[in-house]
């Protein structure tokens, strides 16, 4: 067995062999894993410990993983896999709304869950040490807010921090780093995600909405990440 890396994962499924399969191979892989038959076992879970990544089933008998993805994103910073059934465009597309980091359609390959899982946290880990000295962060301020790009945090105008799921920051990170250039969809996929988009993938549209709502002063007017028709989108510091 590989050795521990201290990540806890919870795998919420009503299917025991799912959850069986998933925890004996990222158990394998080094990692700490938990499992849930679902709603009840997650919250005493997440209430009793520090929990790095739930992996979620959408579909299950009584509170599915929409309504559990809705729940950890306004209370933890939990990063969120979800798992679908193939097909299930709709229910994915809602699930990134609320804030999941990252889905897959079942049935899945065990190697590609935990690319997957690998890239969740390695975007949510902080690479700043509480209690040491660091050298002075990288910043990028644009519109109302500023850019912490070693402490992975977005502050508005009061200093207040704006939470942001590990995935949207990456991918404002990319902006930010890119400003006045139009980038696609696959370009901004590449950068954020280390995925290819799919055709009709709309994960980045979907986290781009998420991210103005947040920046924007007006998010039906945006003047930092604008559209540019037919080509992708570009990151306006001055908003101009």
């Amino acid at each position: 067995m590989a050795a521990s890396n201290g990540a806890h994962i919870v795998v919420v499924d009503d299917e025991p062999e799912i959850r069986a399969t998933i925890e004996e191979y990222l158990q394998m892989q080094g990692y700490r894993v938990t499992q849930a038959t679902g709603g009840e076992d997650l919250r005493r879970i997440v209430a009793e410990e520090d929990v790095q990544l739930a992996i979620l089933d959408i579909t299950m008998p009584g509170e599915d993983g929409l309504s559990l993805a809705r729940f950890l994103r306004e209370h933890t910073s939990t990063g969120i896999l979800m798992l679908t059934a193939s097909g299930e465009t709709v229910d994915r597309i809602v699930g990134l709304e609320m804030g999941a980091d990252d889905y897959m359609a079942k049935p899945f390959d065990l190697r590609e869950l935990l690319a997957r899982v690998k890239a969740i946290l390695r975007r949510a880990a902080a690479p700043a040490v509480a209690g040491i000295e660091t050298a002075p962060t990288t910043r990028i301020s644009f519109g109302q807010c500023l850019l912490d790009l070693d402490a992975h945090k977005l502050f508005d105008a009061d200093g207040a921090e704006i939470r942001l799921t590990a995935m949207e920051f990456d991918l404002l990170k990319a902006f930010a780093e890119h400003p006045n250039r139009v980038l696609n969809r696959d370009q901004l996929l590449e950068m954020a995600h280390s995925r290819s988009w799919e055709p009709f993938d709309r994960s980045i549209d979907i986290r781009i909405a998420r991210i103005r709502r947040k920046i924007e002063q007006d998010a039906t007017k945006p003047q930092v990440i604008k559209t540019v028709r037919g080509a992708g989108y570009v990151f306006s510091p001055d908003g101009k």
